[in-house]
Order: structure tokens, then C-alpha cells, then sequence
């Protein structure tokens, strides 16, 4: 505990040196807040745009976007990596298509999905269910690739069904890369919305970024990319909750080696 505190304090000093820097130039240099706002007059806008209510229906919105984006392309990456590990046809089959979907560019085809759903949340949801969908299934597929042979035998031996062997063996194999996949989709999931919101959107924060960028308020943009991040280190952050918490028989920290 007392080394874990420590790190935290040493990351919070290393962010308060970067914010006094940022503040040290800004003013020393004399850059115009058009260009790069001092990191004060960033604190402020978003504590004026908090108090007066401005940014919480657009967080909230993002937010929704976010978490239900990332819930859906979950649980479709979980379900489709699992029948292509278990089902030797559907890898066959599904998986070409699958890798061919993931190189179209999603930013390319936001525009059509803003086209069939609407300007609403279900367009943003959709963007960030296909971002997320992807990192999920491959980390499912090769978590399930990953058990071992001699365990998979000795299951066997045992007669062991194959659903005792799917969740006795192959799910508590794999489930380390399968939260690695949920943690690099939990930030995939924030740019999802926000690319969604840039293309088409009537409410949330990358509708207010362009609003701001509109009016010249750079300050205020800081001000959401901050929020931004908020979301972004929060949702990763739960995922390394529950990781720890469900994976408890893997150390964090490696044992020292003595001798």
C-alpha cells in the first residue's frame, strides 16, 4: 500500500510539473489563448461551464454513447470470438470477413451510419460498437488459443463435458487477454463517440468541441478534452478494477527473487 501511494503521488507530481510548465510558457513566451490557453484560464472555463449546466447534458450524452457502445461491442466480440475458437466452420467462414470489415476506415463510413440512424445516440453507438467489437474478438480468440494442451488433455481424461471444460478451463485460461481487449476497447470507445458526434450529432461532447471551435473558444475545447479524458481514464480504470478483482489469483506485483 504504502509503495502503491507513493506511485500515485509521483504521477501526480509529474502532471502538476507538465500543468506548471504549460503555464510557464504560455505566459513567459506570450502565446495568444487563440493558439495554446494557459492552463488556468482552462481550469476556469470548465468550472464555468460545470457550474452554469453548459457541458452535463453533452457529457451525459457522450457518456451514454460511450457505455452502451462498449457494452454492445463486447458482448458481440465475446459471443463471435468464442464461436470462431469453438467452432473450426465459423473461423473458416466468419473470421475473413470479420479482418476485412476492421481495415474500412470507421471514419470513413460514420457518414453512412449517421445516413441510416439518424443524428440521435443509436448512429454514435453503432460507430463505437464496431470500434470496440474488434480488439474484444481477437483477444477472446487468442485467449482460447492460449490454454494449455497437456490441460485440455488431462480435462479430457477426467471426462470432463465440454461445457465443464469451457468454463472450468478454457474461460479462466483466457480471461487475462480478454480484459487486455475490454481495457484497449474502453479507450476505443470514447474516440467512437466523439468521431460520431463530429460527423453529425445535435447533442454531446465532440457536437460541443465544434461548437466551440466555431466561436474561437479554445479554452472551452481544452476545457471538453479534459472531460473527455475523464471518461476515457475512468472507464479504463473500472476495467482494471475488475480484472483485479476477477482474475485474484494472478500477483500484480512479481515476488522478489532472493538469493
Amino acid at each position: 500500500m504504502r509503495s502503491r501511494t507513493i506511485h500515485k503521488l509521483q504521477s501526480l507530481a509529474l502532471l502538476l510539473a507538465v500543468f506548471a510548465a504549460w503555464e510557464g510558457v504560455v505566459r513567459i513566451f506570450a502565446i495568444s489563448p487563440f493558439v495554446i490557453p494557459a492552463p488556468s484560464a482552462v481550469i476556469v472555463r470548465l468550472y464555468e461551464m460545470v457550474t452554469t449546466g453548459e457541458v452535463w447534458p453533452h457529457f451525459v450524452a457522450t457518456l451514454t454513447s460511450v457505455l452502451t457502445g462498449l457494452a454492445a461491442g463486447g458482448i458481440a466480440g465475446l459471443v463471435v470470438g468464442s464461436a470462431i475458437s469453438l467452432m473450426p466452420a465459423v473461423e473458416r467462414l466468419v473470421y475473413p470477413y470479420v479482418v476485412a470489415m476492421q481495415t474500412v476506415p470507421k471514419i470513413a463510413i460514420a457518414p453512412l451510419f449517421v445516413m441510416w440512424f439518424g443524428y440521435g445516440l443509436t448512429s454514435k453507438i453503432v460507430i463505437t460498437a464496431l470500434l470496440c467489437f474488434f480488439p474484444i474478438l481477437v483477444s477472446v480468440v487468442s485467449g482460447f488459443q492460449s490454454v494449455d494442451k497437456n490441460q485440455l488433455e488431462m480435462m479430457r481424461a477426467f471426462g470432463s463435458t465440454p461445457m465443464q471444460t469451457l468454463f472450468r478451463l478454457r474461460i479462466p485460461s483466457a480471461l487475462v487477454l480478454i480484459f487486455a481487449g475490454f481495457e484497449i476497447a474502453s479507450v476505443l470507445a470514447v474516440i467512437g463517440a466523439v468521431v460520431g458526434e463530429f460527423v453529425g450529432a445535435q447533442v454531446g461532447l465532440g457536437y460541443l468541441i465544434t461548437s466551440l471551435n466555431f466561436n474561437l473558444d479554445v479554452a472551452g475545447m481544452f476545457a471538453v478534452l479534459l472531460c473527455l479524458a475523464a471518461i476515457g481514464l475512468s472507464l479504463h480504470s473500472v476495467v482494471k478494477f475488475a480484472r483485479k478483482r476477477m482474475i485474484f489469483w494472478l500477483r500484480s506485483d512479481p515476488a522478489p527473487i532472493l538469493g
